[in-house]
């Protein structure tokens, strides 16, 4: 047991340093290199350079920070789903539930454009919110019928086919030259985020994953099984609905700011539990939180980096280092 609980505190450990690690990283390095004193300098007086603090200060920290929490979202969303079907591929992206937020964000976008408005980031999160919980009700409607959950999640990669057509088709076709610039947005990009949409990340992110951490002890008991939650006094009813909501909030948030990210919400779930060796909540959610960090900054690194100046879609990047874990995790269930 004690042995157990030190292999665990020192992957947090590890985990809490790559991040730092990789925070680092990705502030020192880009199409611009920042060297280390610029970056002290620049970090403890926000001046120095002035090309250096404007690029650490205005563009690469926002999108670091915002890389780890809606990474970190994102994998604890995915870990909810997970709990909530009872299987390790259950995820935002494999299920289409980005997918719908990001053609209700896309449409309510471009209405609000047409008529010259903008959005606010409250506005853009309700929109997400409602696609993902639109999408999250029609998968539950299929999994009452469909009860091979190999079947289920073809289902949900054709649901979001079809919504990535329809926000590509819509995309393409609107005259707005905003409008048409949201295509980068609809690949998944972490670009583009300024403190303001950061301070609403923050808070949207951190409460959610507080609010799942507060509910790892009947999770832990839904995980045994509907009757021996039913036993401890449970609510399944109340208890699966916080956790549609909860996983909602958070892969709404991702998308409302981000667009749809592939994988991470099916692969940081599963890497975390082989590091851990353990499915407990009050462990995953937390570790889920630096996995999920971890991955996206390391994956956003590759993306500012591999043909910089030239940014990757951080879809196409992590879908490259999640898809084989989804593929891994399919062969072990058949073989299992």
């Amino acid at each position: 047991m004690e042995s157990g609980k030190g292999r665990r505190v020192w992957a947090f450990v590890l985990l809490a340093a790559l991040v730092l690690l990789l925070l680092a990283a990705n502030l020192a390095v880009g199409s611009v290199r920042v060297s280390a004193d610029e970056l002290r300098e620049v970090l403890r007086t926000r001046g120095g350079v002035e090309t250096a603090a404007r690029i650490v200060w205005t563009l690469r920290l926002p999108r670091l920070l915002a890389a780890a929490l809606l990474g970190g979202a994102l994998a604890v969303s995915g870990f909810l789903l997970q709990t909530f079907f009872a299987n390790p591929i259950a995820g935002p992206f494999v299920l289409g539930i980005s997918s719908g937020a990001k053609l209700t964000v896309a449409l309510t976008l471009i209405l609000a454009l047409s008529h010259g408005r903008t959005l606010g980031s409250a506005a853009m999160i309700g929109a997400a919110f409602f696609g993902s919980v639109a999408a999250t009700g029609f998968i539950l409607l299929l999994s009452a019928r469909v009860k091979k959950m190999s079947l289920l999640v073809v289902c949900g990669v054709m649901i979001g086919y079809i919504c990535n057509a329809v926000t590509e088709f819509v995309v393409t076709f609107a005259d707005d030259a905003n409008i048409v610039n949201l295509h980068n947005w609809s690949m998944g990009s972490f670009s583009g985020i300024r403190w303001a949409n950061l301070r609403v990340i923050a808070w949207v992110t951190l409460v959610g994953v507080l609010a799942g951490f507060l509910l790892s002890k009947p999770m832990s008991a839904y995980q045994l099984g509907e009757g021996y939650a039913q036993n401890l006094g449970v609510n399944l009813k109340r208890f699966r609905l916080e956790l549609i909501l909860l996983s909602s909030v958070l892969s709404a948030c991702v998308t409302a700011f981000a667009g749809p990210i592939s994988f991470v919400g099916v692969a940081a779930p599963h890497l975390m539990k082989s590091l851990f060796k353990t499915a407990k909540p009050i462990v995953m959610i937390p570790a889920c939180f630096l996995g999920g960090a971890a991955f996206c900054l390391f994956c956003d690194l590759l993306a500012r980096t591999m043909f910089a100046p030239t940014d990757l879609n951080i879809s196409a990047v992590t879908a490259v280092f999640g898809a084989p874990v989804v593929i891994w995790m399919l062969v072990k269930r058949k073989a299992g």
